[in-house]
């Protein structure tokens, strides 16, 4: 499927998109199946939910908690959003719910937390967005897909195609090179945005554990 602008979702039960390599499903209550082939990066956007993990065991989540499962599992109970992206073994990862604001900075007094880092350079990641009220964002693009949800508050999300309307519980998709910017009033946005790639994350020889290993001379 092409879409060529912010695209609204939103969230029933059963598979939302098909974007090839990476689907986008919603839980609404019933039980969710998640792919066996695919890692999937899931959000509670209402309500509480069980997340069933067959290498882990079962976990209780609400609403903005957060997951990422590889190798199939189920959620069940509430409402959310899982962004599956096939061939590709994450990290398992549970956290949330989120917090006010973002621990980085981002363009115009906005605000980010990584979520879910990159496992290594150029793998997928998860964001908390905030956005403060009053925001008027400065036009941008991004040089892949962002896929998510607004977990918070409300806004507008403004495209050179039209102004869409961002409410808590929908999702959203905003393909590769879209011209967008995000509009606050007297109310904070808050929104998760998953990203399928980074220019960010360890390497074999970049990372905390070989940076701080220290051997001294001739101790080998």
């Amino acid at each position: 499927m092409i879409l060529n602008t912010f695209t609204p979702i939103k969230i029933r039960q059963g598979r939302l998109l098909d974007l090839d390599s990476i689907q986008i499903w919603g839980w609404q209550e019933q039980a969710l199946a998640l792919p066996v082939d695919a890692t999937g990066y899931g959000m509670v956007t209402a309500g509480q939910a069980v997340l069933d993990d067959p290498g882990a065991g079962r976990f209780e989540l609400r609403q903005g908690m957060f997951f990422a499962l590889p190798k199939g599992g189920s959620v069940q109970g509430g409402s959310g959003l899982v962004i599956a992206l096939s061939g590709y073994r994450g990290l398992r990862q549970i956290g949330g719910p989120l917090e006010a604001v973002g621990r980085l900075r981002y363009i115009d007094g906005c605000s980010d937390t990584l979520l879910i880092s990159p496992p290594r350079l150029g793998e997928p990641c998860l964001n908390h967005l905030h956005i403060p009220p009053h925001t008027d964002q400065t036009p941008h693009t991004h040089p892949s897909v962002r896929i998510g949800v607004i977990m918070g508050g409300t806004g507008e999300c403004r495209t050179p195609e039209g102004v869409y309307p961002l409410h808590p519980g929908m999702g959203w998709y905003i393909p590769t090179g879209c011209l967008h910017s995000f509009f606050t009033r007297d109310e904070a946005l808050d929104v998760v945005a998953w990203h399928p790639d980074s220019d960010f994350g360890p390497r074999d020889d970049d990372h905390p554990m070989i940076n701080r290993t220290v051997i001294p001379p001739g101790a080998c």
